[in-house]
């Protein structure tokens, strides 16, 4: 972990904010920035995927582009539509 002196202006899913903390879990993980939202006073983590840095027209950084909101997990399909005697790794279906 390392702490971010001075804090990094980011665009986020939750909006603009500060990035006070980075996170690297090692090379076979993401990075993940701890930012300080600035309209809400949350603070979130988020993958390095999910953010970008904030505009800066000094060194030429007019348009970032905009970070991809996160996105829910794929949904479960029905009991009766999976294969019959398979369940996947630690999931089963409530008694009837």
């Amino acid at each position: 972990m390392l702490q971010l002196n001075p804090p990094l202006p980011m665009n986020t899913p939750k909006g603009e904010g500060f990035a006070h903390f980075l996170i690297d879990y090692g090379p076979e993980s993401d990075l993940y920035w701890t930012v300080f939202i600035t309209d809400t006073g949350e603070i979130w983590t988020f993958a390095n995927r999910e953010v970008r840095a904030s505009k800066n027209i000094t060194i030429g950084r007019t348009a970032p582009s905009a970070p991809t909101p996160r996105q829910a997990p794929p949904a479960r399909r029905p009991a009766e539509a999976r294969e019959s005697g398979v369940l996947p790794f630690a999931v089963a279906d409530a008694p009837a």
